[in-house]
């Protein structure tokens, strides 16, 4: 389906500023839980939701959850894709940095498949409850035809991208199930080919247990976030609870390294991973300065978006911005009316809308009541190497140190124990258990 085509099968919704009466009401944020969580605090320990991690299937392993139709098409594409990951291992070192960072830990690594493992790290870690996107250790763990965390439109079939989105998603499915109240998994939904289909993707992700989606950071050619067009899927998250994921991952790569995949000897581009490094999040911020200016949290007041491994120093700073544009208008008072749909700031609505995955270094907690405390959702990252596993708890304790016990509480656990659903009561017994003593962190 082409690029404009979307837009033309939906009705764009008109403004209305009160909440919808059809949707459920939603969980608390953070502030709230205090009261939302009460019964299942641990007075000696913390419970400790990760906000991101990641599984994944064994290169072939999807084949078995794809439609008949798409197999051939899978053994086809298989040998390519993993020759272009290896390409671009090997033009960037990852794979020596992979195999060192590996020894030792090769079975515990393994839980980006297997349920068994995944449940020791778990409890190794102290994590009672995760939530799980897709990728596992790498790429190599990629739902297939394009379908990863990426899940870039770019170059890519949208037959088959939705093939190896909806096998992603069966698996993840079956994953979740082995022990449901530890795991929340993120349904894959590359909506910017056909939004009817993504409503469709996302009711049948609720039906089966998922409780939120991943959408692209990056739209190309097609209509942006801040289109009508998309109003139809924000109105259906908002009505089932779903809540909306923009994981960080990829950015303008041909522009930063010349081609992408990297080609067999070609030179790296003078700077080129740290300009990669610097713009990504970046990125990985585009959909929400869209949608805020769109006025889609006015529109769907009731919508939780949540924005994952894409740190969270700049937040202070871009909602200042945000908010000196949309309240000062003596140098844009030429350029007409662009906030009178808005009745809340943009800080406002981030405050009620927007929640932060991140793996909490210690200048982003000394910042937490600059960003939000009830915002901020720790995450562990793993099975991957720029995560906290294995060393989860001293970087913990690193991180969180001398934080007073309630924010300490919220960030760790409760804040996303409240969006996700975890029934903390029934983790109790496990976090009494597994979970870090908080006098670790006293001092």
């Amino acid at each position: 389906m082409d690029s404009t085509s979307i837009c033309s099968q939906s009705t764009p919704l008109k403004w209305d500023p009160r909440p919808t009466a059809s949707g459920p009401e939603q969980s608390g944020r953070g502030r709230d839980c205090a009261r939302t969580l009460e019964g299942g605090i641990n007075m000696e320990r913390h419970l400790v939701i990760s906000s991101d991690c990641h599984a994944g299937l064994l290169p072939g392993g999807y084949r078995e959850y794809l439609d008949p139709e798409f197999r051939e098409a899978f053994d086809t594409a298989q040998a390519r894709e993993i020759a272009a990951t290896k390409a671009a291992e090997e033009h960037f070192l990852i794979k020596d940095i992979n195999r060192e960072w590996r020894k030792g830990h090769e079975t515990p690594l393994t839980g980006a498949w297997d349920h068994a493992e995944r449940i020791k790290m778990l409890d190794d870690d102290g994590i009672a409850g995760e939530v799980i996107f897709p990728d596992g250790i790498t790429e190599m763990n990629s739902p297939p035809f394009g379908a990863g965390i990426g899940l870039s439109p770019r170059g890519a079939d949208p037959v088959l991208q939705w093939a190896g989105a909806r096998a992603h998603n069966r698996w993840i499915v079956e994953l979740c199930q082995m022990a449901p109240e530890r795991h929340h998994g993120v349904a894959v939904v590359p909506a910017t080919w056909d939004v009817a289909e993504a409503v469709r993707e996302v009711r049948w992700a609720k039906k089966n247990g998922l409780g939120s989606i991943m959408l692209p950071v990056r739209w190309w050619d097609h209509p942006a976030y801040h289109d009508p067009c998309y109003d139809p899927l924000w109105e259906v998250c908002e009505e089932l609870g779903m809540i909306v994921h923009f994981h960080v991952a990829t950015a303008d790569n041909e522009t930063y390294f010349g081609s992408w995949p990297p080609k067999p000897g070609e030179p790296t581009t003078r700077g080129a991973m740290g300009i990669y490094l610097s713009e990504v999040v970046w990125w990985m911020a585009r959909p929400l300065t869209f949608m805020i200016w769109a006025g889609v949290f006015e529109l769907f007041p009731k919508l939780q978006v949540a924005f994952t491994e894409g740190t969270a120093g700049w937040i202070p700073s871009y909602l200042e911005l945000l908010d000196q544009r949309a309240t000062t208008h003596a140098g844009s008072a030429k350029l007409g009316d662009f906030t009178s749909h808005l009745k809340l700031k943009p800080s406002e609505y981030f405050a009620r809308n927007i929640h932060i995955g991140t793996m909490a270094n210690r200048s982003e907690i000394d910042r937490r009541h600059d960003i939000g405390v009830d915002v901020l959702m720790w995450a562990s990252d793993y099975p991957h190497p720029e995560g906290t596993w294995p060393q989860t708890h001293d970087r913990m304790v690193e991180s969180f140190k001398g934080v007073p016990e309630a924010e300490r509480d919220a960030m760790l656990g409760t804040n996303a124990a409240a969006l996700y659903g975890f029934d903390v009561e029934k983790l109790a017994p496990l976090v009494a258990r597994i979970g870090p003593e908080k006098r670790s962190f006293q001092g």
